[in-house]
């Protein structure tokens, strides 16, 4: 099967090792990490979501208009705007990109960051309501009759889109999370379901689970399964290995110095996360520091287990390898971000990309090879 690699469309040049050098959004800087993307090998990237930051919709629409071949995954919470609206908005990206969309919905890991918008619903109550907002964009998308709706969040009546998508039958939908609620909200209504990169025995639990959701909700197809990691690579497995200390030094460094990480505590005085895939990226760390062949959690501890955390280190040679692990699992999107993220955009789509791209292509020759000669 074919593989894709997804990397990030950050607005600014700051990351957990580095303050930003200027404002939340730099118009320029975020139109050379794009394009470092698309003349490095990546497929696409992604424009993330947070409350207070810059509206990836607009950037998005920015960087599709300035670039050729890049793909978009814009990221979305259903509590920011009324369904309806929101498939206008992503059926006229669509349209901006030329059919380059892919939207990733985020029900919200965390109370404290949908309060800073006014969001004030439970855990459970957020994923009932992403799975019928999902359902919803997917309607208006492809429908062209006017439609009521009377449902549990969301209430209309006589509505009909004047916009539509240039993918038919509609734009891919993706999907993440680590709960049985997000198993079985991406199970019934994503084509990609988005992972945090653990362990190889643990990610095909997921993968297990995300199939079984998918069954249970009636589907005959499954949903694509994206892996993301924090790539740490430099020419010889020594000099990864120093450089993977140097970084997590300097992630504790910007956690000590500016409260990166200023969140709810637990009763024992740490930061207690909500979500269960930051629980689970914790609990990885606290049971070892090195998995599989290259995986490596101090960088998710050091940020409590914020998001994409766990890191890969080693040769290029030595990182292709473990992403081509995952890849004999049924990964076929990679997702990956540096610490310096237009350098490390750069080495990795020179230097990882193609040796995977290669092995790819070899191990889907073998396996038509051999279907070949069974039919034979």
């Amino acid at each position: 099967m074919p593989v894709e690699f997804l990397g990030i469309a950050a607005t600014n040049d700051g990351s957990e090792t580095n303050p930003r050098s200027g404002g939340a959004f730099d118009r320029d800087y975020t139109l050379r990490l794009a394009r470092a993307h698309e003349d490095n090998g990546w497929d696409r990237v992604l424009f993330a979501y947070a409350a207070g930051s810059p509206d990836p919709a607009p950037a998005a629409a920015y960087i599709a208009s300035k670039l050729d071949t890049l793909q978009i995954l814009l990221a979305h919470r259903p509590n920011v705007s009324y369904p309806t609206f929101a498939a206008k908005t992503f059926a006229t990206l669509d349209r901006i990109s030329d059919g380059r969309l892919t939207v990733h919905f985020i029900t919200g890991g965390t109370d404290q960051d949908q309060r800073r918008e006014g969001d004030y619903v439970t855990k459970d109550q957020r994923y009932d309501r992403t799975r019928e907002y999902i359902a919803l964009v997917k309607k208006i998308w492809t429908t062209t009759s006017r439609f009521d709706h009377h449902g549990e969040y969301y209430r209309f009546e006589d509505f009909v889109a004047d916009v539509f998508p240039v993918q038919q039958p509609r734009p891919q939908v993706s999907f993440g999370g680590s709960s049985d609620a997000a198993y079985a909200a991406g199970g019934a209504e994503a084509d990609i379901f988005c992972l945090w990169g653990e362990p190889l025995a643990r990610t095909a639990e997921q993968i297990e689970r995300v199939r079984q959701a998918a069954k249970e909700a009636g589907r005959t197809d499954v949903p694509r399964i994206q892996v993301a990691f924090r790539p740490i690579i430099a020419p010889t497995e020594e000099l990864a290995w120093e450089k993977a200390h140097r970084t997590v030094d300097r992630i504790r460094t910007r956690v000590s110095e500016s409260g990166l990480l200023l969140r709810p505590k637990g009763a024992e005085g740490e930061w207690a996360p909500e979500n269960t895939g930051s629980q689970r990226l914790l609990e990885i760390a606290a049971a070892g520091e090195r998995y599989d062949r290259a995986l490596w959690t101090p960088t998710a501890a050091a940020t409590g287990g914020a998001g994409n955390s766990n890191a890969l280190v080693g040769t290029p040679e030595t990182v292709a390898q473990a992403l081509l692990d995952y890849y004999d699992l049924g990964v076929d999107i990679l997702s990956a971000r540096g610490y310096d993220l237009l350098d490390d955009a750069v080495d990795f789509g020179r230097y990882v990309i193609p040796i995977v791209r290669e092995e790819v292509a070899k191990r889907d020759a073998a396996k038509a090879a051999a279907g070949e000669a069974a039919a034979a």
